[in-house]
């Protein structure tokens, strides 16, 4: 087995990826390295950053070095995981390659890369429907002439998607090479759609990818890798990243952190604790000679970078992606768009998120958005489609939600409970943000396990409604705090006391 999936949260998951090399701990971003040149050694990356996996291009080593180029992990000084691109980059930049499909794969194999990737026809961002079909189909036609040329294997390989902004186009690509012998699938032509800021599009994408791969490959995002944007790419199932950002960043004095990206000479402050943050304030980076300046940010870019990852991959497991997804998608507008866009997708992301086992801590409700998060939407469907009221309890009592959590170890749910304790009376909550709680089930993750702010924008009428017609109660009471029967909206003695003699009544 490639790749061990661990633990689950929304359509994310953590993982190992299992290379010859060793292995990765996902979600796992590379960096890109240039074979040639670099600000930030490759050994560095391992040792100082504890990058496991780095990615450079074989193309590129071609043409540097020729066909007699030595392995790969010698070339650049790196003793972990490597990822070799085929130059598809260059050919969706510079219009071709001096380089073939068959002679790349067998470079690779050559310069003992550990993950390659054949050489596709990358789709781009602003393709038109024609030349998007003929990337798609070529890619694919290369996909299946790539098996005949590979003898390594120990060697993993790479099936990329194309299909750009057409979702059918990806679906059918996604389809077809997930029925090939492929260990991961890179996600390609997102660049320029991220350079855009069109997070709504690239969340369309990153779906439709995922729903049509075998759930086993992991989905690698081409060309992503800016810390405010990776936790909503893992919260929809992407495994790996790479990006070059940290250099190319640097080389424009631009600083990066999970709020967005900053001019250098636009900050006061460093609004950082990493080693080169911590050693420098901004007016010493800007007195720095270009260069010994430019190689600072790379350094400050990667620790960045590194300490998202960790932090994505540390509230995975202890199932807070939600919160840090939105936390960070409400740092730019056209992030928190594709934030909303989720919505869309809502079925999808309960369908992959677990059920049990999931975590250490509670749901925060801020506002309506947070009421799609799988938890809640989950117990709204099973509380109707799932449950079925205790037998002989056919009269149902509907009280708000008390202040106390659990509701069943509130005063007003043990005062209710002996008052109407004998009867064929079935008790339940109703309030933000779960609509109906029936009273046995007010202990289960995450019914008391919450903090939300009122108002989130629940029809609690409706909810209730549907929960009533579903159990198909004789008699229903609901007590509604804005009735006389109420004091300042909690359930006294003396209320519980006149239900009981309507019931009595009733039942006589």
């Amino acid at each position: 087995m490639v790749f061990e999936i661990e633990e689950r949260d929304l359509a994310g998951r953590t993982g190992v990826l299992k290379t010859r090399r060793g292995e990765v701990e996902t979600p796992c971003l590379m960096p890109v390295i240039n074979p040639v040149k670099n600000l930030i050694s490759p050994r560095e990356l391992k040792e100082k950053f504890r990058f496991k996996m780095i990615i450079t291009n074989a193309y590129l080593i071609l043409k540097h070095f020729g066909k007699d180029a030595p392995d790969v992990h010698s070339l650049t000084g790196f003793e972990g995981a490597i990822m070799t691109d085929s130059g598809a980059y260059q050919l969706l930049i510079y219009g071709g390659v001096e380089t073939s499909p068959q002679e790349i794969v067998e470079f690779q194999e050559k310069i003992g890369s550990d993950i390659g990737v054949i050489l596709d026809t990358p789709t781009g961002g602003f393709a038109s429907r024609a030349d998007a079909e003929r990337t798609v189909e070529e890619t694919i036609r290369r996909a299946k002439t790539s098996f005949r040329l590979r003898k390594d294997p120990t060697m993993l390989w790479a099936g990329p998607i194309q299909g750009g902004k057409y979702l059918d186009l990806i679906r059918k690509s996604a389809k077809e090479m997930g029925k090939m012998d492929f260990h991961t699938h890179p996600l390609g032509s997102p660049v320029q759609i991220m350079e855009g800021y069109d997070y709504t599009t690239l969340v369309d994408m990153i779906v439709t990818a995922k729903r049509n791969l075998p759930p086993n490959r992991p989905l690698h995002l081409f060309g992503a890798g800016h810390p405010m944007m990776l936790a909503l790419a893992v919260a929809l199932g992407c495994d790996l990243f790479d990006s070059a950002a940290y250099a190319l960043f640097a080389k424009d004095d631009r600083y990066l952190t999970t709020r967005g990206t900053f001019r250098l000479e636009r900050l006061s402050e460093l609004p950082c604790s990493c080693p080169v943050c911590s050693q420098h304030d901004q007016k010493d980076l800007l007195e720095m000679p270009k260069l010994e300046r430019e190689e600072a940010l790379a350094r400050h870019n990667l620790y960045a970078t590194a300490a998202e990852m960790r932090a994505i991959r540390q509230a995975l497991r202890e199932g807070g992606l939600w919160e840090l997804v939105e936390a960070r998608c409400r740092t730019h507008p056209r992030l928190y768009e594709g934030f909303k866009r989720l919505g869309k997708y809502a079925k999808y992301l309960e369908e992959n998120d677990p059920v049990v086992g999931k975590g250490v801590r509670g749901v925060f409700i801020y506002d309506r958005l947070s009421l799609r998060r799988p938890e809640v939407l989950r117990h709204r469907h099973r509380v109707v489609e799932n449950y079925a009221r205790p037998p002989g309890k056919d009269i149902g009592v509907f009280i708000p939600n008390p202040q106390e959590r659990p509701f069943v170890k509130s005063k007003e749910y043990q005062e209710a409970r002996a008052i109407l304790e004998g009867s064929p009376s079935h008790i339940c909550f109703y309030g933000e943000p779960f609509g109906v709680v029936p009273s046995e089930l007010s202990e289960t993750f995450p019914l008391s396990q919450y903090e939300y702010t009122p108002g989130s924008g629940i029809n609690i009428v409706a909810e209730i409604r549907r929960f009533i017609d579903a159990n198909a109660y004789r008699k229903v009471y609901i007590v509604d705090p804005s009735e006389s029967i109420f004091l300042k909206g909690t359930i006294t003695l003396e209320s519980i006391t006149q239900l009981r003699g309507q019931l009595d009544e009733n039942l006589a």
